[in-house]
């Protein structure tokens, strides 16, 4: 049987029977590990083993969202401290080129934590602009206010994750920045009109629209689609994000669990594939939620295998010395952040 077209999470730091069982039968395409499901790196390491030893896969795709700031799970004591994207922002706004290369260093030592416990792809850089006035969900997991600068900060964190081993996703198409509310909670309704998203939020994108994998904002733009966040917007997808902003790569919804979406967890994984994800996520690891979703899937034709080992095959080796990198990194950011 071929993979089907999700991410599921799981429950805690080793699979349950129960787990083992359905994610057999399911085969899904990767996973997506929590702070719930990660407390020392032998553990960690034993529970992506499990994960590999289930699909049959060496390479399997495991997710984690190790932004940095306060979207880490993977802390102190076993893992650094990771600064947050406005420390390089910050920091471009005075001087670019120390900018890039400290956010390329921060994103290469990310990778290396990564990698030595099994994660193949780590859902970063966030793409979406600093907007005054907005919900601070977003906030300082920006790299800032104008499209350039976000998009300059976050290519070279791609290149870092790639150079590195690891798959980055860019996040959130078309853009979370202005949204008002939280999405894990509510239902984001941005009412900015289409011709200013073009040029701010959705700008962003598309100077980084080569990018090999991307996530979708359960935001609705009144402006385009008022029924549908654009993760189940199939105009959204086909002419902003695949059209207008010339995004080709892998594309995941955000989590189907999140409250801004709505109706029966079969419905979303549905909708969300149909109006063209390539992958349906779904994080919370519940089992009664897994098994709806699992109803409204898609195996992986051809054309997506091929499209998803493409990408795949774009991420490479590159060694890097942890101790001078670490110290470079922490004398280009510590007048930026104390904490370093």
């Amino acid at each position: 049987m071929g993979c089907n077209s999700v991410i599921f999470g799981c429950e805690a730091y080793s699979l349950t029977d129960w787990e083992k069982g359905f994610f057999s039968e399911i085969n899904p395409y990767g996973f997506i590990l929590f702070a719930r499901n990660c407390d020392t790196p032998e553990q960690i390491r034993n529970l992506i083993s499990e994960l590999r030893d289930l699909s049959g896969r060496d390479d399997l795709p495991v997710l984690v969202d190790q932004e940095g700031g306060r979207v880490a799970r993977l802390r102190p004591p076993h893992w650094r401290r990771t600064p947050p994207a406005a420390v390089f922002g910050k920091l471009y706004e005075v001087n670019p080129e120390k900018a890039l290369r400290a956010a390329y260093l921060n994103s290469c030592l990310i990778s290396h934590e990564l990698t030595d416990l099994g994660f193949t792809v780590d859902c970063a850089p966030v793409l979406d602009l600093t907007i005054p006035g907005a919900h601070e969900i977003v906030g300082d997991r920006s790299y800032g206010a104008t499209p350039e600068q976000v998009a300059a900060i976050g290519r070279v964190v791609s290149e870092g994750f790639l150079d590195s081993g690891v798959m980055p996703v860019v996040k959130h198409l078309p853009g979370h920045g202005r949204a008002m509310v939280d999405s894990h909670k509510e239902l984001p309704r941005v009412d900015t009109q289409k011709s200013e998203l073009t040029s701010s939020d959705f700008e962003a994108f598309r100077l980084m629209n080569d990018a090999p994998w991307g996530m979708t904002a359960h935001v609705i733009y009144q402006d385009i689609d008022p029924d549908n966040i654009a993760t189940v917007s199939e105009k959204v997808i086909q002419e902003i994000i695949r059209g207008e902003i010339g995004f080709e790569g892998i594309l995941l919804s955000d989590d189907l669990s999140m409250k801004a979406m709505h109706g029966t967890y079969e419905e979303r994984a549905r909708t969300a594939l149909q109006s063209g994800c390539d992958l349906a996520l779904h994080c919370n690891g519940d089992q009664v939620e897994m098994q709806a979703v699992a109803k409204g899937l898609t195996s992986i034709d051809n054309a997506k295998s091929v499209r998803l080992e493409s990408t795949w095959n774009l991420r490479k080796t590159t060694e890097i010395d942890w101790d001078d990198a670490l110290a470079e990194l922490t004398t280009l950011i510590s007048p930026y952040w104390p904490e370093t």
